[in-house]
């Protein structure tokens, strides 16, 4: 989760869009009804420093709506522990709009600690399409998409270029040039995000994705893991920790430490998202102006990335539930937006500035990345979502380090879903 200045012409638009929003099923702007006044922010760290300015200019002119930003930690998994943790205090909650991962849209919602929003009330046609899906559950719409995301190949382009070989299209080609190509110039090959936490999850969605396979269905009630793709997918992370191709070190990797390594010149190829492009390209990077992105591999072509990014939402018991609305529309208006990118290095969720001439020469990723969102899917939809990524991480975690085989491993995870999915 990575996480934004803007004009006065976003903020007309914002109050065009959510006159009349309703939340809770009260009018949120309403005189006397708790529409208007301050709020506070939760997200996950904010790690480009984009998002204090970016409220600085809504405060600046909302004197009496001002958001107050609560950082909560960088880890995806301290962050929904925290917010959990305060939602559950119902109308003691410090939090009146929440910056949450999209896989937590079904879980918060199934929980009844976001409110649902008016599809009406939102221009959702302007936004890629299959991020508006991370914002719905049981055919309602509890978030507005704010951030997207999708896993990227980055790779060294000199060191191919030297080889005269192009990037991988296929799992057996990132095998070989990783096993092989990647020693001659003292490189290690491979790396993902594998400590077992969200990002081990995303990792080993993606490997079964790209298989051809999926692990939940029906809103998180049936299981699907159990099958062939799955098995070649967690066979694939599991044999390259075996062979060596993926280093052992990068079982300790988050985005930031794969991002560093990658970023100080000791990977051929990384699995990560786009701001990991934009610091190793960036000044200081030991390889700035050699790196190539593309999207996933996968065994036979282009393989599938799942969504990753944020929704914004609105807190069920929030004190000012308009001026939440308010803010949202604010933050996920284009002028706004296209400040997520620029000032933030996140991907944006409104689609025509992937077509921006200006923004694609700043951000020569940005067709790539169009695309594998394009080509993406979210990650298990469930109410209980935290359980079903504990599960996964846990499981995969013990394939990749050879304690299980992917095979047993599979089984041993549709078994786990399988209680999870059954537990009132």
């Amino acid at each position: 989760m990575r996480w934004i200045h803007a004009a006065g012409r976003g903020l007309l638009v914002a109050a065009v869009i959510l006159t009349g929003y309703v939340a809770s099923g009260t009018r949120a702007d309403g005189p006397g009804e708790g529409g208007r006044g301050p709020l506070t922010l939760a997200t996950a760290g904010d790690l480009t420093n984009y998002l204090g300015p970016l409220l600085d200019g809504w405060n600046r002119t909302h004197p009496g709506e001002r958001v107050t930003l609560v950082e909560l930690p960088d880890s995806a998994d301290e962050t929904h522990a925290q917010m959990t943790t305060d939602l559950r205090g119902g109308d003691r909650s410090r939090f009146d709009v929440l910056n949450i991962d999209v896989a937590w849209t079904s879980e918060f919602a199934a929980a009844g600690w976001i409110a649902p929003l008016e599809r009406s009330r939102f221009p959702l046609g302007s936004f890629l399409p299959p991020v508006v899906d991370t914002a719905t559950y049981d055919g309602k719409l509890y978030a507005v998409p704010y951030v997207t995301n999708a896993g990227l190949l980055l790779y060294r382009k000199d060191v191919l270029a030297k080889e005269g070989v192009p990037p991988p299209r296929t799992w057996a080609e990132l095998e070989r040039q990783a096993r092989t190509i990647a020693p001659r110039y003292g490189l290690d090959g491979y790396a993902g995000q594998f400590l077992p936490y969200e990002g081990l999850t995303v990792n080993a969605a993606e490997a079964v994705y790209s298989a051809g396979g999926t692990i939940l269905g029906d809103e998180g009630e049936r299981v699907t893991v159990n099958s062939a793709a799955a098995r070649e997918g967690i066979g694939f992370l599991a044999r390259g920790v075996r062979d060596g191709w993926i280093p052992k070190t990068a079982l300790a990797y988050k985005e930031e430490e794969s991002k560093q390594a990658f970023q100080d010149g000791h990977l051929l190829f990384l699995r990560n998202w786009p701001y990991a492009y934009v610091g190793a390209s960036g000044k200081g990077s030991a390889v700035a102006g050699k790196v190539g992105a593309m999207p996933l591999p996968g065994p036979d072509g282009p393989g599938a990335s799942v969504l990753g990014g944020s929704n914004l939402a609105v807190n069920a018991h929030a004190r000012h539930p308009g001026s939440a609305a308010r803010l949202i529309a604010y933050l996920t208006s284009e002028p706004v937006q296209r400040q997520v990118l620029t000032r933030g290095a996140l991907p944006p969720v409104r689609a025509a500035l992937y077509r921006d001439p200006a923004l694609i020469r700043k951000f020569p990723y940005l067709p790539t990345l169009r695309a594998s969102v394009l080509a993406a899917a979210p990650r298990p939809k469930s109410p209980r979502y935290d359980q079903v990524s504990l599960a996964v991480q846990a499981v995969v975690r013990d394939a990749m380090t050879g304690h299980e085989t992917p095979t047993a491993a599979v089984r041993r995870l549709a078994r786990e879903l399988a209680d999870i999915s059954h537990r009132g």
